[in-house]
């Protein structure tokens, strides 16, 4: 399971909204030049909200404000992953091959494959709108974190 930490913003019935917080590691990595999380954090994408389902724990166990462990099971990412990028491109190289079939010229191949590279793209959409509320694609609260408060942080109060 893929695990990120986040903040309450919203408590619901059986969900809450989670703020994510971005977890760079930009200044280790060999890809940086090419990588998109280092062009995000540069314009300032460093959080996204996402709504996480409770499971088994009751609403009222949270609170606005809380910091909580969301969780994704693997095999979805992997499999959401290879929709997302492969099926665009699969209809593209299809409709271009039909278009290379008919020998129709370079010009109406290219239009034809981003026809399909468009249609791929408007199919996964029309997907992801129908799975949106599917509670077995959501994320879900893992854990809820109890932060530590370090003792030597406290002012001690002297009452006379």
């Amino acid at each position: 399971m893929l695990e990120e930490n986040g903040i309450v913003t919203i408590v619901n019935e059986n969900s809450l909204w989670v703020e994510t917080i971005k977890q760079s590691t930009c200044g280790s990595c060999r890809a940086r030049k090419g990588c998109g999380q280092q062009i995000l954090a540069k314009i300032g994408a460093a959080s996204a909200s996402v709504k996480a389902l409770i499971g088994k724990n009751d609403s009222t166990d949270y609170v606005v404000g809380d910091t909580v462990t969301i969780g994704v099971p693997e095999n979805l990412v992997v499999s959401s992953s290879l929709l997302i990028y492969c099926l665009p491109l699969l209809f593209m190289m299809g409709f271009s091959g039909v278009a290379h079939m008919f020998l129709l010229n370079d010009g109406v191949m290219i239009m034809t494959g981003l026809l399909g590279l468009l249609l791929g793209g408007l199919l996964i959409r029309w997907y992801s709108k129908i799975i949106e509320n599917d509670p077995s694609y959501m994320p879900t609260v893992v854990a809820k974190n109890i932060e530590v408060v370090d003792a030597r942080s406290i002012t001690p109060i002297v009452l006379l």
